[in-house]
């Protein structure tokens, strides 16, 4: 048997190498026309030896199948449940009783909920004032309703924000400070989280400063060794992501809350539907960010002490995200929509190459292409009406379709039209316009997708029977 002060130090060293495993989550969005199954998912996640995940909802099918998982979660709220809940304390203490108390019984979880997240970036300039006059009384009423349920001492509640809520005219992380609009209730939230001991979420997108700004550096975005330091009085900024942070840590100190645990709910970064979006950029990306967060070396202005958490955005791809802020939205996925590794990366597995999911249960082999053998004039405006519920997001400049050369982006917009409608026969017609094939049309690196046999029609009647 080895000495006991032996003994201490493996135990130090386990659980410093399962802190840095840990600390990795990611963010599970299920916006998507044929979602990958729930229990695919819980696989997926575990094969990766992936320990946390965020939801922005409470779908009780991805609760139940995250059931006895070990999965720490994050369960959502969204932003049109705000109003209702900051008015009224029945209808807090009935989301609580809907969605977390069935998951606690006799003392125990059978699933592991760590946190509410109420709302998601309610406080986004973007909104305005749409969701803002509602965010303290709601995170108020539930903070009760979990008192109520006697779950208060096991789940905490947080509010992810934004990183466009703080933000420094000169860029040095110095002279950060909160959007004067937002400091009332900044200091509402703070002092809300502070009391019950919760941190402070925020989302971070370094791709977005490459996206809206030709005068980013691409490689200080991408932690490379080659970017250009950027010098704050004696404090030097390697990379965007230790700069962000520390212009948040300077907001909150200059409001009073210089020492609360942040959580890093949302970064990652997109692999198409723009240019900069790719696999091998966000591959890139995701080396840079693990290895800065597994150093444990922290910020300049919070030395050995980085993100307690960070959850990766995202799982898998979403092809039903909103595309307002730009084509890319729907290809934040680490994964494939239907679970399939883009890159490799470590979310906890370690040197291991991600493992793709199993068991993934796909339509028939058939596509839709454009007819060469039909008068195709008019094909154009088939394949924009196409578009115009279909995603063709990687057809957009810079995306991975963007080269293919006509008629073949049409025959994209003709497919994934198809597919989004279950491959019906009728969805394949364009006014005798398409072509059913069983013959790959996918280009290079541009996929022609098959998608899978689940609908959110299914999951939506799943959803009725189990409500």
């Amino acid at each position: 048997m080895p000495p006991l002060n032996h003994l201490l130090v493996l135990i130090f060293l386990i659980s410093f190498c399962c802190w840095e495993v840990e600390s990795i989550g990611v963010n599970w969005g299920t916006s998507s026309s044929h979602p990958l199954q729930p229990d695919n998912v819980v696989q997926l996640l575990k094969s990766n030896k992936i320990s946390k995940v965020k939801l922005f909802d409470a779908d009780p099918i991805v609760l139940q199948s995250l059931s006895g998982s070990a999965i720490d979660v994050t369960v959502g709220i969204p932003n049109s449940m705000l109003r209702s809940l900051s008015s009224n304390t029945k209808v807090a203490d009935t989301w609580v009783h809907d969605n977390l108390t069935r998951y606690f019984t006799n003392g125990g979880r059978t699933v592991r909920i760590e946190y509410i997240a109420v709302g998601n970036e309610p406080l986004f300039q973007g909104y305005g004032k749409q969701f803002q006059p509602f965010l303290i009384g709601a995170v108020t009423n539930i903070q009760k309703a979990l008192t109520k349920a006697k779950l208060d001492n096991k789940v905490k509640v947080v509010v992810p924000c934004h990183s466009d809520a703080y933000l420094s005219e000169s860029g040095l992380p110095s002279k950060g400070h909160f959007r004067p609009d937002l400091n009332k209730t900044m200091i509402q939230l703070l002092t809300f989280l502070s009391k019950q001991r919760s941190p402070f979420f925020v989302n971070m997108y370094p791709f977005l400063s490459i996206h809206q700004s030709k005068n980013s550096s691409l490689d200080f975005a991408l932690f490379k060794s080659t970017a250009h330091s950027l010098n704050d009085g004696h404090r030097t900024y390697k990379n965007s992501f230790d700069l962000s942070f520390d212009t948040l840590v300077t907001a909150l100190s200059k409001i009073g809350f210089p020492d609360i645990d942040i959580v890093v709910g949302q970064v990652g970064w997109p692999t198409d539907g723009a240019p900069n979006a790719s696999s091998s950029l966000a591959q890139n990306f995701m080396k840079g960010l693990v290895d800065n967060l597994q150093s444990r070396l922290g910020t300049p202005l919070r030395p050995k002490k980085p993100p307690s958490e960070t959850y990766i955005f995202s799982l898998l791809d979403e092809d039903q995200r909103s595309i307002t802020t730009g084509n890319f939205e729907r290809h934040w996925g680490v994964f494939t929509f239907d679970g399939q590794a883009k890159y490799n990366a470590d979310l906890g597995q370690g040197s291991r190459k991600l493992v793709n999911a199993q068991n993934v249960e796909y339509l028939p082999s058939k596509w839709c292409v454009v007819n060469n053998n039909k008068d195709v004039t008019n094909v154009t405006a088939s394949a924009l009406e196409a578009c115009s519920t279909a995603d063709c997001t990687a057809l957009s400049p810079g995306g991975s379709c963007f080269n293919i050369s006509w008629p073949g982006n049409v025959s994209y917009a003709f497919n994934s039209y198809y597919q989004q409608h279950d491959q019906k026969a009728d969805s394949c017609d364009f006014g005798g316009l398409g072509l059913v094939t069983t013959v790959d049309p996918s280009v290079g690196n541009c996929r022609f997708a098959v998608d899978l046999r689940t609908s959110t029609s299914t999951s939506l009647q799943l959803s009725l029977l189990l409500g």
